[in-house]
């Protein structure tokens, strides 16, 4: 989702109106002179939000914090991500000793119990702090209890700042490789491909970066339309905290595709859905990009054994979309599946099941009939079979734009894939230097229109530690990425994939100019 520097658009629009105005009207109608072509600045302060991790006692964490190599040096900052605050006690909740009547056994055993949870309550201190431009910093964690995190990164390590969580579960139903990359706040999110079908455990995750209470409502819609809900409007999410929410428990009703949409009322939330499914595996589930009429899901890795579509049309008319897979060496129709009819506020889903048929592509969705009606969309990925399955989300993701960048990857098991829907394109990848040395390394790439490129990127030289991944367009036309990891463990192999928007690392600013004559009599 976009992350909009609102306080530096606010001040912008109060000094125009100040003085912006004075440089477009001349005082005694000499004419108007025109106005500065507006300036593409670096921002100066980012958010992030990290969900809490996972519950599972065998499960291992790593957080990935990187910012890439600016053109200038900037002033210097800070990027930290710091834990969420602990949600405050639920006051009308019976107590102990109302509920035992009595039983002072129990009694200091909660006593007990809150002296060690008051331990482990975060203290405010940085999980992970970022000193360098290009090169990542890192932090593990294996404590089932790992709070979300909060981060802001100010000054020169702002722009184009991202976070990645990689969570290894080896065991236990929520066995995967959960990767996420941290969001930024916003106030409107889509999730196509979640469920409150049997065998799934899917979890909202709402996490709030601001000093006040933000409340959200969450709306459910499957293959019938709405799904009811007596407890999706008005959930608080405290200042500075993260509360997950099982969507099964917010209707009555199971469906096996669902689409989940997340607005405030008040304030701005980070999210993200965590989503477990009974001998497959488990995954994050990022959000979908804004509702477009068109819309590109990159990535599928070329062994996906199950690869499922669901699409949803949030306006008030229905979409027919033409499906395409862009291939090695250009688009195609899957079979059977040319084409799908998304009925509005209702979820369509089809199974493509193994489209790649070996190759890498990515997927996508165009108007049959050159009409504008938006939809969001997501891939539900398998790869093997029996018990040796892996799941996977590919949530739709706008263009790479300027600059985009991938945090975590690894000596062995990363996987980048590039996408040019329309014109041939040429980019540029890096590999920074590891979070525990190397040196960063470079190599241009020819992505050729309608097509999805895989490439293995070259580890950089004397790697230690983990790396980061940069694209960046260098001519021709747009670009679509996305990374998969995978991690063998216990003869599975589990992987991840995330996708690479825009970093929006700059911003356009009006350019305005002082005219005090404009106050003359």
């Amino acid at each position: 989702m976009k992350s909009t520097p609102i306080s530096l658009i606010a001040g912008v629009v109060a000094l125009a109106a100040v003085t912006g105005l004075a440089a477009l009207t001349v005082p005694g109608g000499e004419g108007v002179v025109e106005a500065k072509a507006a300036a593409r600045l670096p921002v100066e302060r980012s958010s992030l939000l990290c969900p809490a991790p996972s519950t599972s006692d065998v499960a291992e964490t790593t957080y990935t914090s990187f910012t890439p190599a600016g053109k200038d040096g900037g002033e210097a900052g800070a990027a930290e991500l710091k834990p969420a605050d602990p949600l405050p006690a639920d006051e009308d909740a019976p107590t102990d000793e109302e509920k035992a009547e009595g039983d002072e056994e129990k009694a200091d055993a909660d006593e007990e119990k809150a002296d060690a949870d008051e331990e482990k309550a975060p203290d405010g201190k940085p999980v992970i702090s970022l000193k360098d431009l290009g090169k990542p910093a890192t932090a593990d964690t294996s404590k089932s209890d790992a709070p979300a995190l909060v981060g802001t990164a100010t000054g020169r390590l702002a722009p184009g700042w991202t976070a990645q969580q990689t969570t290894t579960a080896a065991a236990g139903g929520a066995r995967g490789l959960l990767g996420v990359s941290c969001t930024a706040p916003d106030t409107d999110f889509w999730f196509p491909g979640a469920s409150t079908g049997e065998g799934r455990q899917d979890y909202v995750h709402l996490t709030n970066p601001d000093d006040t209470a933000a409340v959200a409502d969450i709306e459910l819609y499957g293959a019938e339309g709405p799904l009811e809900s007596a407890v999706g409007e008005g959930i608080t999410v405290p200042a500075r905290s993260s509360v997950p929410m099982l969507i099964s428990t917010l209707t009555g009703e199971a469906a096996e595709n669902v689409t989940v949409h997340v607005t405030t009322r008040t304030g701005r939330v980070g999210a993200v859905v965590s989503a477990a499914e009974d001998e497959v595996g488990s995954d994050w589930l990022a959000a979908s990009a804004d509702p477009a009429g068109t819309q590109i899901l990159p990535g599928i890795p070329a062994d996906a054994t199950s690869v499922r579509l669901v699409a949803f049309a949030p306006g008030e008319a229905d979409a027919d979309v033409k499906v395409q897979l862009l291939g090695k060496t250009g688009p195609l129709s899957p079979a059977g599946n040319a084409t799908l009819h998304i009925k509005s506020q209702m979820t369509a889903s089809v199974d493509l099941k193994d489209v790649t048929r070996g190759e890498p592509g990515s997927l996508r969705l165009s108007p049959t009939d050159g009409s504008t009606t938006p939809v969001v969309a997501a891939l539900r990925v398998v790869r093997g079979t029996g018990a040796k399955q892996e799941v996977a989300f590919i949530p739709a993701t706008g263009p790479v734009g300027e600059r985009a960048s991938v945090a975590d990857n690894r000596a062995k098991g990363s996987v980048l894939s590039l996408t040019a829907p329309g014109e041939t394109a040429e980019v540029k990848v890096t590999a920074s230097a590891g979070s525990g040395g190397g040196e960063a390394t470079a190599k241009t790439y020819t992505v050729k229109g309608g097509t999805t490129m895989e490439i293995t990127p070259e580890v950089p030289a004397g790697l230690k530690g983990g790396y980061a991944l940069t694209v960046e367009p260098e001519s021709g036309g747009p670009v679509h990425a996305a990374r998969t990891l995978t991690i063998a463990e216990g003869g599975v192999g589990m992987f991840t994939v995330q996708t690479l928007p825009d970093d929006e690392g700059a911003v356009e600013v009006p350019a305005v100019e002082q005219d005090l004559s404009v106050l003359d009599d």
